[in-house]
């Protein structure tokens, strides 16, 4: 049985266009590509690590980063020199949390990102020391400003992204498609709970990627990259015939994304030794403030 169009979409993301991919609305502002690739890292660190502060859902902060990541894809979106990763990075939390069984309060979020972006925080993040609290408290003043602010950066990525804030992530995919190739028995053994653990993995890294793998790649095709990269690491034997033809993923594309997602490590790697002495520029000041410091 062929599966109708509308069950296949139901799997599927928008994704980038050339032209989308080959400019950014902060390119045309003048920001440095390799300044803007950091920003929107950094911008994707704070966001999982809000999420796990705010104890959200690993799917829920996945969906948060993506949209962060189609917010600042191609002329038509957001420059981080009108708006501020650390303020994108907030409102993408706040929508995706919106529709959970236990959506996240403005303060809650307000207070998470003013711990963030605290100086002792950020100098040694992401495993800064106990600190004083006075040095992130939100009086009700600032607060109120914060929340204005958020929900005011909230506009702004509903209208840049047209009210798509759809976003399927891969992880479940992965896991049901494990299970489909037989590797992931119901009483899984260490070995596939070690494989099941890896691919997971290897889809979180995936969402820091240079190359934006999530907004130019579907879901079933991260997923089989994934499994792919996780079973050789693990040492799993998959089918010996092409399997992921069966999940619909060429074998270009497969390849693409393994050397794509083997890279990922270094390039996180490189970016975190860039900025160990300072913080990379999360708020519209700072990023102007960078740039003419390069000039």
């Amino acid at each position: 049985m062929i599966p109708d169009v509308e069950s296949l979409s139901s799997l599927s993301n928008p994704l980038a266009t050339v032209e989308q991919l080959s400019n950014s609305s902060s390119s045309l502002d003048g920001v440095p590509p390799s300044l803007e690739s950091s920003i929107r890292f950094a911008g994707l660190r704070i966001t999982q690590a809000a999420g796990i502060l705010l104890r959200i859902p690993q799917e829920t902060i996945a969906q948060a980063m993506v949209m962060f990541t189609r917010f600042y894809i191609g002329p038509e979106g957001g420059s981080v020199r009108n708006n501020g990763a650390k303020d994108v990075s907030a409102a993408s939390i706040y929508i995706a949390d919106k529709l959970s069984a236990d959506p996240r309060t403005t303060r809650s979020v307000c207070n998470v990102y003013a711990y963030l972006m605290s100086a002792p925080t950020r100098q040694a993040f992401p495993n800064p020391p106990p600190q004083d609290p006075e040095s992130y408290f939100l009086s009700e003043g600032n607060y109120q400003s914060a929340r204005a602010l958020l929900l005011q950066t909230e506009a702004i990525i509903l209208r840049t992204l047209s009210f798509d804030t759809k976003v399927v992530v891969p992880h479940h995919l992965a896991l049901t498609y494990l299970q489909t190739l037989g590797v992931l028995p119901p009483v899984p053994s260490s070995t596939s709970r070690a494989l099941a653990s890896r691919t997971l993995g290897y889809l979180n890294l995936a969402l820091f990627s240079p190359q934006s793998l999530y907004v130019t790649h579907q879901p079933t095709s991260l997923a089989v990259a994934a499994i792919y990269l996780a079973a050789r690491e693990v040492e799993v034997k998959l089918p010996s015939s092409e399997w992921w033809e069966v999940f619909d993923v060429e074998r270009e594309d497969l390849g693409f994304l393994v050397v794509a997602l083997q890279s990922c490590e270094g390039w996180v790697k490189a970016e975190k030794e860039r900025w160990h002495r300072g913080s990379c520029p999360l708020t519209v000041d700072e990023v102007n403030l960078e740039i003419k410091d390069m000039d």
